[in-house]
């Protein structure tokens, strides 16, 4: 199992790319969350968030995202999802939650849906 881990790092006119790999699951999630109320706290809410090495994501996993577009969007920003493995995006298609996200396939692609 690959170590989870989560970076972060400015890539436009307040735009945060949040870097994640590993698998995001009930023992991973509450980083993610903390990792992400720590954004909201600096005034960030216009994210994107790389999936590309994330080859398993729980429905807790999911949760993060569905908890936090919410305020992401009360605060004029978003969640941008970017790349998601297969296995991750079928999980969204699953649960329905495709509909409520935005996909890009990179970080250029994604800043431009902010503007």
């Amino acid at each position: 199992m690959p170590k989870f881990q989560i970076t972060t790092q400015k890539v436009g006119n307040n735009v945060t790319l949040v870097n994640v790999q590993g698998f995001l699951d009930a023992h991973t999630f509450e980083e993610m969350e903390t990792t992400i109320t720590g954004l909201f706290n600096e005034k960030q809410f216009r994210l994107v968030v790389d999936l590309s090495k994330v080859d398993y994501i729980s429905s807790a996993g999911a949760g993060v995202f569905i908890g936090a577009i919410g305020t992401a969007q009360e605060n004029r920003g978003s969640i941008i999802l970017m790349k998601p493995t297969a296995n991750v995006k079928e999980v969204f298609d699953l649960l329905g939650l495709s509909q409520l996200f935005q996909f890009a396939d990179d970080v250029d692609s994604a800043i431009k849906i902010f503007q």
